[in-house]
């Protein structure tokens, strides 16, 4: 199937390594030209264009979209997928500290606005853009650390709100965002889960998934590809869950 991303021009946050990475590298197969941003480089960086920044700084965040269009005069795809700060917190949640609340926020929520706003502009010149947002099952649908479920919530409801926008998505433009549920990868929580206790993470797995393991990036990024695509111009608003049937709401 032709998915019409030929010559497309995206910008991964948070492309470094785990989903993200998985995100750019199959756009790149697609035939995308292809960016991603990140606190810390790539360990293969091979053809994906990388722009160093803290997405926590709205100077960085225009400085890496400023890049990206002055390499190829356009930005047609936006993924958001930089995010994280939920930590293995285990202190009561009244003794986090507002700062761990502040920070989470400002790398999930606040990063997937700043980009998305400074990347609109540039898909409605071209009359067409994709704008997909990274966000988590808990985020769908609650549960998990509050703070980190609030900031991912806040980002499918932007996507939301957005793509309820007429001016907006009648310019072709779309937003939508995919809520992965436990995915696993190199230094991740789950893995580290996984090197730490094997018995009880096993044990974990098999009585809380019903496909009985994690999800990988791949799986992850397969749905993003498509999202991204001409095939899916009538996706607008959505938020899919790509967990493996982790998630209990319909």
């Amino acid at each position: 199937m032709d998915l019409g991303l030929q010559g497309k021009i995206a910008l991964v946050t948070g492309g470094s390594r785990g989903i993200g990475r998985a995100i750019a590298r199959a756009l790149a197969d697609e035939g995308c030209r292809v960016a991603i941003c990140d606190l810390n480089p790539p360990a293969e960086p091979g053809d994906l264009f990388f722009v160093q920044a803290d997405v926590t700084k709205s100077d960085d965040v225009r400085r890496v979209v400023d890049a990206v269009v002055a390499k190829w005069n356009g930005l047609d795809i936006l993924v958001n997928n930089v995010g994280g700060g939920g930590g293995r917190e285990l202190r009561p949640v009244e003794e986090v500290p507002e700062s761990q609340w502040q920070k989470t926020w400002d790398l999930n929520a606040s990063a997937a606005v700043r980009f998305t706003r400074l990347a609109i502009p540039h898909m409605r010149r071209a009359k067409w853009g994709r704008v997909v947002s990274i966000a988590s099952v808990t985020g769908k649908e609650g549960g998990g650390r509050p703070w980190y479920t609030m900031a991912k919530s806040a980002e499918i409801a932007l996507m939301k709100s957005l793509a309820l926008n007429r001016d907006l998505v009648r310019d072709g433009i779309t937003f939508n965002t995919v809520a992965p549920g436990r995915v696993i990868f190199p230094d991740n929580e789950w893995d580290q889960f996984r090197q730490e206790d094997p018995a009880r993470f096993e044990q974990t797995i098999k009585a809380r998934l019903p496909l009985g393991r994690c999800g990988t990036p791949d799986e992850v990024a397969a749905a993003v590809v498509f999202l991204c695509s001409a095939r899916a111009s009538l996706v607008n608003g959505a938020c899919l869950a790509v967990d493996g049937g982790e998630s209990y709401s319909f």
